[in-house]
């Protein structure tokens, strides 16, 4: 699949350490799931639902292309309107798709529909006080981001039990992160008027995608070195978490 901002699809070159972030998201939810079926909910290309082995897994997204070649049952389907009855899933995982959405509380009440009464959906978003700026949204494929607050806000409406935790990354994993900040701080700079308020998303995306190919293409060696056991879960210091992550039991109204 081509290269792009919009969603993870290749672990090669400097792409690595995110596809590894996105893994641990997989590796660090997968104990809080019961044994029963998991929906998978924004899930991508599926790079890592054989982690919430031996539980069946169905992987849903907007895009059937990314759901080609999967081996499990996909749904194409917008995540604000799921085609499964109430109470179908005993777990859902949602890793980096909420922030896709202009209204993910739409997101959080089918979610909630489609669980089972002692069910347990988990989030996790990128946390915006460490991802771009915290005063602007960069990515151009994200509607809203997150801060540990926020998104306890959101899933507060929805589930009567939450808990709110953070995916923290390895010094290896932060020397790379800090350098990609860099970068980015370096051509923000050549843009301090903010004109690109003017350009419309869909420029955006295209110059997003075409910048992330070119600082991506050849990752040092370092980054090939970054695997998912480079990042862990605590509940302290969120503000500082690379992922803001929501555990969220007891739909309400059930």
């Amino acid at each position: 699949m081509k290269v792009t901002g919009e969603r993870v699809v290749t672990s090669e070159g400097g792409f690595n350490p995110t596809w590894q972030r996105h893994v641990a998201a997989y590796r660090l939810a997968a104990p809080l799931f019961s044994p029963e079926s998991v929906l998978d909910l924004g899930c991508g290309v599926g790079h890592s639902y054989h982690l919430l082995a031996p539980r069946e897994t169905v992987g849903v997204d907007i895009d059937a292309g990314a759901l080609d070649g999967q081996d499990r049952r996909t749904v194409v389907a917008d995540m604000r309107e799921l085609p499964f009855p109430d109470g179908e899933f005993h777990s859902v995982l949602s890793v980096h798709s909420l922030e896709h959405v202009p209204d993910p509380e739409k997101v959080l009440e089918e979610v909630a529909r489609i669980l089972t009464p002692d069910g347990t959906a988990v989030f996790v978003t990128p946390n915006r006080l460490t991802f771009g700026r915290p005063d602007e949204i960069i990515d151009p494929f994200h509607y809203i981001e997150f801060d540990p607050r926020q998104l306890s806000a959101l899933c507060e409406a929805t589930f009567a039990e939450l808990e709110i935790q953070g995916i923290f990354g390895s010094a290896a994993y932060m020397e790379i992160f800090e350098e990609e900040r860099a970068t980015l701080d370096r051509l923000l700079r050549l843009d301090p008027l903010r004109l690109r308020r003017l350009v419309s998303v869909k420029m955006k995306q295209r110059l997003y995608d075409g910048l992330l190919g070119r600082f991506r293409k050849d990752g040092a060696p370092r980054a090939s070195r970054i695997t998912s056991e480079d990042f862990h879960l605590a509940a302290t210091g969120l503000d500082a978490s690379l992922d803001v992550v929501a555990i969220c039991r007891r739909p309400r109204g059930k």
